[in-house]
């Protein structure tokens, strides 16, 4: 097992703090994860974040137990299935994952989509059962992802605990400044799901190229350290050993002011989103 390397924390809103830099396992298919996970944590990751959804926490699970890792040596995330949000799935649906993860608490839970035209628009009832497994300590933080401004709203106006994060879709191409703001007003730590823009195309962009000439570092490297200058917490993928090591070299070196606004001058507004909109997004 790799010593892990220094990878900054970012304090949020409850008082936790949180590794800036994870691993990510959408895609990764659940025969796989074990290994996968495996090879993540052998290279020094010690943030996992998963997902009812991604069909894969039993074998995040089990990466976890052969890793010899303490379970306090490992920063977990899991996220809520989009079927569900009814207050006793959301319970019994927590119940299996922590089960399938082989823990008694996930260090961060989230409502993985607000789904507005699912169960009449009600996301507030899922959020008070978030709170109480967070009341519980079950889930130690509470956050949401894909959340839309006025999502935000709904749940201040309701809810206790305001959550920690909003795990959003976020790259130089879809900087989504309207809904990084009015997380950040609430306190809110922003994740970037996709941050290389699921790569091709972001990735050999001249100006994205250029810079990555220019600081000696590959262009995923140098997407990623935009993402990291900009306070964003990020869950780069890849079931390459190498290329998870690669991802982990991100705090060695800095880009300039001028580097940091070349690149997000890159964004597109909405023609630059890759994944679905949480306008119209059913799961």
């Amino acid at each position: 097992m790799n010593a892990a390397p220094q990878i900054p924390t970012l304090p949020l809103n409850d008082g936790r703090a949180i590794p800036q830099l994870g691993f990510g396992t959408w895609q990764v298919e659940q025969p796989d994860a074990a290994r996968v996970v495996g090879e993540a944590l052998k290279a020094g990751y010690r943030h996992v974040d998963t997902a009812q959804m991604y069909g894969n926490e039993r074998g995040v699970g089990e990466a976890m137990r052969r890793s010899g890792l303490d379970r306090e040596a490992i920063y977990l995330t899991s996220k809520l299935s989009n079927d569900n949000h009814q207050p006793d799935d959301a319970r019994r649906s927590f119940e299996q994952s922590l089960q399938d993860l082989q823990t008694d608490y996930v260090d961060l839970f989230l409502i993985h989509w607000p789904l507005p035209t699912r169960y009449g628009g009600d996301f507030v009832s899922t959020w008070r059962v978030l709170e109480e497994f967070h009341r519980e300590g079950r889930a130690r933080s509470i956050g949401v992802s894909n959340f839309r401004p006025q999502d935000l709203d709904k749940l201040a106006a309701h809810c206790e605990v305001t959550p920690a994060v909003n795990q959003i879709e976020a790259h130089p191409y879809f900087t989504n400044d309207e809904v990084r703001a009015a997380s950040r007003k609430r306190g809110m730590l922003i994740e970037a799901w996709s941050p290389l823009a699921r790569g091709g195309e972001l990735i050999e962009d001249p100006a994205v190229t250029g810079i990555a000439a220019a600081v000696d570092r590959t262009p995923a490297q140098v997407v990623l350290r935009w993402h990291v200058q900009r306070g964003d917490v990020i869950f780069p993928k890849s079931s390459h050993a190498e290329r998870m090591r690669e991802n982990l070299r991100l705090f060695d070196f800095e880009l300039s002011d001028e580097q940091m606004a070349t690149l997000t001058a890159l964004d597109q507004g909405e023609p630059g989103r890759v994944g679905p909109n949480p306008d119209t997004f059913e799961g």
